[in-house]
């Protein structure tokens, strides 16, 4: 079954405001795809778009290749997990999967069996006759994806559906969620903030600022190749370096960086010499010392101990911090304030990208 979602030069207006700008996308049949952003930047109004809670201002949805103009919420072939899960508290945890089996008119047995299905498939055999209240976060999670999953959709909705669980839940269910979405086959449709989400679970993430698109790509792409500023300031954390280019050669510029010298690093889109550009160095990319194609001398300013690894923050010249990425096992004793600590990276490792760096 088509189960792909065209968001065709769909566009959303409160008023005044534009909330979402004129956006042409197509999430693919069986894709785990993400919107990330920051808040306000309009992901929840797309979400409300697509299971129909909004008509779009200008433009169409289409859901299988279906227009959804017409179709109410609760005739299209979704179903949503919100952020507070919104359980009954007062029914059962099967009575919880059921419910919107029993309002479509399903009878008891085929509902019954229906439940049993999905607690097996989130591993809660046997928890239909518990309260809601007797369910800890994560399986209170599980619950939600079951009942949602009961209608059988072609797509979910997951409007930021961890934000309220601990780090090590919200860890556990990714893995969860993903293996799911990969049982069902289903097309998710995911909101969240937190990058940490979108990059473990995603097929694809499309990163949202102010109501705009700024990218679309794999997580993986999206890491090593973003293609704006503000993607490369928003996804992961990024060093960066204003300069002016002064040189351009086979698919690198070198930028002038004032105190700094002169910096190269590659680029993905041309930018000619004399433009404002932004270099950017994940943390990781740095290795202590000279042994790199370009080295900045810095002042080490503290050593942050984050278990498995350190991370390092350093003065440069120009008074910027630069932040170092190591493993935890490369820590000694000389690293203390106040040190002279070289840094190199190689060219390869970093990319330039035109105009200043976002303020994310």
């Amino acid at each position: 079954m088509d189960s792909s979602v065209h968001l065709d030069n769909v566009v959303m207006r409160f008023g005044g405001f534009t909330a979402v700008q004129k956006m042409d996308l197509r999430i693919h049949s069986g894709e785990f795809f993400s919107f990330l952003g920051p808040s306000g930047c309009g992901k929840t109004t797309i979400l409300n778009m697509v299971s129909g809670f909004l008509k779009p201002s200008e433009g169409v949805v289409r859901i299988g290749g279906e227009d959804m103009t017409s179709v109410p919420a609760n005739k299209r072939p979704t179903s949503m997990i919100f952020q507070n899960l919104a359980l009954f508290p007062l029914m059962t945890v099967a009575e919880n999967i059921e419910f919107g089996l029993e309002v479509r008119g399903v009878s008891k047995a085929e509902r019954k069996k229906a439940s049993d299905r999905l607690l097996e498939l989130v591993a809660l055999e046997g928890s239909g006759t518990k309260k809601v209240s007797e369910l800890s976060g994560g399986q209170k999670q599980r619950i939600a994806i079951a009942r949602a999953l009961a209608v059988e959709p072609q797509v979910l909705l997951l409007d930021e559906p961890l934000s309220a669980l601990d780090l090590k839940l919200r860890q556990h269910m990714r893995t969860e969620l993903k293996e799911i979405q990969r049982k069902t086959g289903i097309t998710f449709i995911y909101i969240t903030h937190d990058q940490g989400e979108a990059l473990t679970m995603s097929d694809r993430v499309a990163v949202m600022s102010a109501g705009r698109l700024q990218q679309v790509a794999d997580p993986i792409a999206l890491y090593r190749d973003p293609k704006t500023s503000f993607v490369a300031s928003f996804v992961g954390e990024n060093n960066s370096i204003a300069g002016t280019v002064v040189e351009s050669r086979s698919g690198e510029v070198v930028i002038d960086a004032g105190v700094l010298g002169k910096l190269a690093g590659r680029v993905t889109q041309p930018i000619e010499k004399g433009q404002r550009a932004t270099l950017f160095i994940r943390p990781e990319s740095f290795q202590l010392g000279s042994g790199l194609d370009f080295t900045l001398p810095t002042i080490l300013e503290e050593v942050n101990f984050e278990g498995s690894y350190l991370t390092l923050n350093s003065s440069a010249a120009d008074q910027r911090t630069l932040s170092v990425q190591l493993a935890a096992n490369q820590y000694h004793e000389d690293m203390i304030a106040g040190r002279a600590l070289s840094l190199s990276y190689n060219s390869k490792d970093a990319i330039v990208i035109a105009g200043e760096a976002s303020d994310v």
